[in-house]
């Protein structure tokens, strides 16, 4: 009797330190535009060009801290492993160059809510992909959510591609992300290392061609270099969240980074809310509260089930 408290203890300030690391994660992810602005004289393709080559930099100490060399050997020897790994890469590598894209060219609006989509979309590709089951409510979120696409895509078309583009990349990414047995952070550096020559090419072409190798110099030198760093301390706290706290609740987090790009474009940056967006905002925020309620549910079923068989034992 005496050893349940601290179980119960270690539990909870593990599920509590999980919740702080995935507030910083999403946190981070939703003011990253405002770090991106701050480069806007860059080109996107070399922001992602820099992230990709100062990332490698930094994963090369968390991976030593964290001893998963081992690990990435192992990856990169195994055949399968390595091509859905370089798949995930090119994916990756699209996603952070239009979501670059999208802040410096002033379409916050459109990125947020890409992501905002990115829930429903796992739950169309678990669906189909991966044979899993969904609930009423799931479908009718779907559809609801298609719904606002659909308004979107008749009065915003301009930027309904780049939308879709994020939510399709990242939601593609975490399925094969879901079916490559790796470690996320052997992965990453794995994904990294493929694309680290593009990248560092692409800088010395650039420069060859009169494009300064680490920027104008002073702050934005500064800013580049740390980009690594900005990349992969939110891809980091994630994955710290993610093996302290249930899934579904990792995925009501998620919520968070759309939420603050979303409130920075239009509050901050200024980008034009039109009729159609308010429509397509409000069906996806329906969307997601059946969601949200159908996983609640879901939850609750599978706690109430021990119960019931305890009951009827």
């Amino acid at each position: 009797m005496n050893a349940t408290p601290p179980d119960h203890a270690a539990a909870a300030r593990t599920a509590r330190a999980g919740f702080l690391y995935g507030l910083a994660a999403y946190g981070l992810w939703g003011v990253m535009p405002i770090y991106f602005k701050w480069l806007q004289a860059v080109p996107s393709i070399d922001i992602v060009a820099h992230r990709v080559v100062w990332s490698l930099a930094a994963l090369v100490i968390f991976a030593t801290l964290a001893r998963v060399w081992g690990d990435v050997r192992k990856a990169i020897a195994n055949r399968k492993t390595l091509a859905l790994l370089f798949l995930t890469s090119l994916l990756i590598g699209t996603n952070w160059l239009f979501y670059v894209y999208a802040i410096n060219s002033g379409h916050i609006l459109a990125g947020s809510l890409g992501y905002y989509l990115n829930p429903l979309a796992n739950i169309l590709l678990g669906r189909f992909i991966l044979k899993e089951q969904l609930t009423r409510l799931q479908w009718a979120a779907v559809a609801i959510a298609a719904a606002g696409i659909a308004v979107l895509a008749a009065g915003a078309l301009g930027t309904l591609w780049l939308s879709l583009t994020l939510c399709f990349s990242f939601a593609t990414y975490g399925l094969l992300r879901k079916i490559v047995s790796v470690d996320s952070l052997a992965g990453l550096t794995v994904e990294t290392i493929l694309l680290f020559p593009v990248a560092l090419l692409w800088l010395l072409l650039g420069g060859s061609e009169g494009r300064p190798f680490l920027g104008a110099g002073g702050s934005e030198t500064g800013l580049l270099v740390a980009a690594g760093i900005v990349s992969t301390v939110p891809l980091l706290c994630f994955t710290a969240a993610a093996r302290r706290l249930a899934y579904s609740t990792v995925g009501m987090l998620q919520f968070i980074a759309p939420t603050l790009q979303f409130l920075l474009a239009v509050a901050v940056y200024g980008e034009p809310f039109t009729s159609a967006h308010a429509v397509a905002f409000g069906c996806i925020w329906t969307a997601l509260f059946l969601y949200v309620t159908s996983m609640a549910r879901s939850m609750r079923a599978r706690r109430q089930a021990p119960s019931c068989e305890q009951a009827e034992a």
